[in-house]
C-alpha cells in the first residue's frame, strides 16, 4: 500500500526530480539511481522516502492528478457556459505541457501494466474527467437530450485530441477538437 505521510525536503526533491524525469523520459526508461542523482539524495533515501519505484509512480500519479484538478477548477471559476470548453481550453493552456510528450497520463497508462498501483490512478482520474465533464453539462443546463453520452462524446474527442498533441508536437488538434465540441455543444 502506497504511503501517505507527508514528504520530507529530501522526499520532496525525489519527488519532484522522478516527476521531471517520469514526464520526459517515461516511467520504465528513468531508474532510482538516476532519480536519487537528480534529487541530491542516496538510493537508500529515496527507498525510505517511497519504499519502492513502485510507491514513487504512484506518488508522482497522485501529485500530477491534484495539481490538474486544482488548476482545472480555477479555471472553471471564471469559465462562462458552456463551461465544458474549459476543459479544453485547460489543455491549451496549460502550463508545464510539452506538447511533444503529451498527456503524462496517456503516457503512463501506456507503459504501466493494469494491475500496477499506478494504473489504478490513471483510470480514476480519466473516470474523474468523464464525470466532470457530464456535471458541466447538466449545471449548465445545457438542451443535451442525454448530458452522459454527450459527456462521454466531448471525453473521447478531448482524449483523442490530447493523444494527437504528444504525436503532432503542437496544440493543433486540441484547436481542432475544441471547435468541434463548440458546435457539438450549441
Amino acid at each position: 500500500m502506497p504511503r501517505t505521510r507527508a514528504l520530507t525536503p529530501a522526499g520532496e526533491r525525489v519527488l519532484a526530480a522522478a516527476s521531471e524525469q517520469f514526464y520526459r523520459h517515461g516511467i520504465t526508461a528513468v531508474g532510482v539511481a538516476g532519480i536519487a542523482e537528480a534529487a541530491g539524495v542516496t538510493k537508500k533515501t529515496l527507498y525510505d522516502c517511497f519504499g519502492s519505484k513502485e510507491e514513487l509512480i504512484v506518488a508522482y500519479l497522485r501529485t500530477r492528478d491534484a495539481r490538474w484538478w486544482a488548476y482545472l477548477e480555477r479555471r472553471l471559476r471564471d469559465a462562462k457556459p458552456p463551461r465544458a470548453l474549459a476543459l479544453y481550453d485547460s489543455y491549451l493552456a496549460q502550463p508545464g505541457l510539452d506538447h511533444s510528450r503529451g498527456c503524462g497520463f496517456l503516457n503512463g497508462a501506456a507503459e504501466l501494466p493494469s494491475d500496477h498501483p499506478g494504473f489504478k490512478v490513471i483510470r480514476a482520474h480519466k473516470h474523474a474527467v468523464r464525470r466532470r465533464l457530464a456535471e458541466l453539462i447538466r449545471t449548465d443546463q445545457l438542451a443535451a437530450a442525454n448530458p452522459e453520452e454527450l459527456a462521454e462524446h466531448l471525453f473521447l474527442l478531448l482524449e483523442g485530441a490530447v493523444s494527437h498533441v504528444g504525436i503532432e508536437g503542437d496544440r493543433e488538434p486540441l484547436r481542432r477538437a475544441r471547435q468541434i465540441a463548440a458546435d457539438l455543444l450549441a
